[in-house]
């Protein structure tokens, strides 16, 4: 499938259960028309994998993720070779007494484990998404090794050359930025901050997400999490709920057939929305009350 415009993009995604705004949608046609690859930083919870997710649906496209962390090494992105099957091969030819040329036939394709970089690759027709996952995580020299394939959508394999994407991979890349990505990285993407949706947005996904959870009590939810994530409350919590948070809560709060929200509920529900300490133990039910009050109820 191929968007011909940003409304199709925001259409495409919406039918594949994500609700883009303007922005985001502009961002997502722009890097699939100049094909090239969209990082998106901002707050965890805010929707930058579900992103990737709803693409690769909206596109009919394989998704293959590289899940990014301390340490992530290169043959655990691109590929390493199956050294079990090597040496069967080498004995064998050995034993047989054709080992000529052993050493360039057990550097052949059909022994080569294929990691997510380099399945995204040779995906064929129509292609992969492929999602690169909190890059953050992962260290500097990591960041190097993946200019290659973010710049020319190829790597290369000193026993078999260059390989070249035959279908370039829509790529989205992901930051919640617990350190500053290199600039040599943020150069070969398009670039995208991903905020908290506004308070219509959010409703949207939580009818979409939960359509069992009462008109009432889906309203009450966004306008909640809107106000939590406002001045003055928003400075009385480590980190603000995200819309995955949103949507685990307004499930939950339908699991205990509460049709409206209130106090008590608030403070017994706390643990699915706050995931810090702290941040549960500061809903009290003064302070539920509060967040509760219709805004113009506190003017």
């Amino acid at each position: 499938m191929i968007f011909s415009s940003i409304d199709a993009v925001a259409t495409g995604l919406q039918q594949a259960g994500y609700f883009a705004d303007r922005r985001l949608a502009t961002a997502v046609f722009l890097a699939l028309k100049l094909q090239r690859p969209l990082l998106l930083e901002g707050e965890p919870g805010v929707g930058k994998t579900e992103l990737a997710k709803a693409l690769s649906k909206a596109l009919q496209r394989e998704l293959l993720r590289l899940q990014c962390y301390d340490g992530l090494e290169q043959r655990e992105a691109l590929y390493e070779w199956n050294y079990a099957a090597q040496l069967l091969h080498m004995r064998a030819a050995e034993a047989s007494g054709a080992s000529s040329d052993v050493e360039s036939e057990v550097y052949q394709p059909r022994y080569l484990i294929r990691r997510p970089l380099l399945q995204a690759l040779q995906t064929p027709t129509p292609g992969a998404v492929l999602l690169i996952d909190e890059v953050d995580r992962a260290d500097e020299p990591f960041e190097a090794f993946l200019l290659e394939y973010l710049g020319e959508y190829q790597v290369s394999i000193p026993e078999l050359g260059t390989i070249t994407a035959q279908v370039p991979p829509v790529t989205i890349l992901t930051s919640n930025r617990t350190r500053e990505l290199n600039d040599a990285v943020k150069r070969r993407c398009l670039y995208h901050w991903l905020d908290y949706p506004e308070r219509e947005r959010e409703l949207a996904i939580v009818r979409a997400q939960v359509p069992e959870a009462s008109e009432a009590l889906t309203r009450q939810v966004a306008d909640f999490i809107g106000r939590v994530r406002s001045a003055p409350f928003a400075s009385a919590f480590q980190r603000a709920p995200g819309i995955a948070e949103s949507v685990e809560w307004a499930r939950a709060l339908v699991a205990l057939d509460a049709l409206v929200l209130d106090p008590e509920v608030v403070v017994d529900t706390a643990g699915i929305l706050f995931k810090q300490r702290d941040d549960v133990a500061a809903v009290t039910q003064t302070l539920a009350a509060e967040l509760l009050q219709p805004e113009d109820a506190g003017a």
